[in-house]
């Protein structure tokens, strides 16, 4: 991993600052309007038979079932094929502890998911802010550039890191799961976690 400054006061501030987003837009009327607003525009002006499936196998590939499975392949790629255990653990740790960092968001910020008649796959169980799924693709883009950030592959791993996370955050809003803030605070929350463990490390 690599070496951060100030890492214990970052990770404080973006965690603060994305709890303080959730708290406004779950429980004021200052952002709860638009969010619904640009959710409904996604989802009327776009909504298609084919990119209704397309979308829902978008959003599934960082689901709970797939992240699990994509994570413990990756780390058990590096640890038995590679032989590099220290890479295995970070990416593991990385990914991981991005990931489910937003389950403490959740139970802090206590967001209901949008209303359920708009949802393609209507979901209950866990809060809406912020979204899983976005903050484990943000984890993985993380851990993967940790890994090739000295390599010539780093600008590629950025550029289509990037796509991917502001792709599942799409499939998201346009299945009805989750508000534009949710996919945001996930960005913010991985990113505080993944800064404190890095520190750690």
């Amino acid at each position: 991993m690599p070496y951060v400054r100030h890492w214990l006061r970052n990770s404080i501030l973006l965690f603060a600052t994305a709890i303080a987003l959730g708290l406004v837009a779950a429980h004021t009327k200052l952002i709860q309007p638009h969010d619904l607003q640009l959710d409904r525009t996604i989802q009327t002006n776009t909504r298609t038979g084919w990119l209704n499936h397309t979308m829902e196998g978008v959003s599934a590939l960082a689901s709970p079932i797939a992240g699990l499975l994509i994570l413990a392949v990756w780390s058990g790629w590096l640890l038995f094929v590679r032989r590099k255990p220290t890479k295995a653990v970070a990416t593991f740790l990385v990914v991981a502890v991005g990931w489910n960092s937003t389950q403490i968001a959740k139970a802090l910020v206590a967001r209901p998911r949008p209303p359920r008649q708009f949802m393609l796959d209507p979901e209950i169980g866990s809060n809406s802010f912020p979204s899983g799924h976005t903050a484990f693709t943000v984890s993985a883009v993380i851990a993967a550039y940790f890994l090739l950030r000295e390599t010539r592959h780093r600008r590629t791993v950025l550029v289509l890191g990037t796509f991917a996370v502001l792709l599942i955050a799409f499939s998201r809003m346009y299945v009805g799961a989750h508000y534009p803030t949710d996919t945001f605070g996930s960005v913010l929350i991985a990113g505080s976690a993944i800064t404190f463990v890095t520190g750690v490390w």
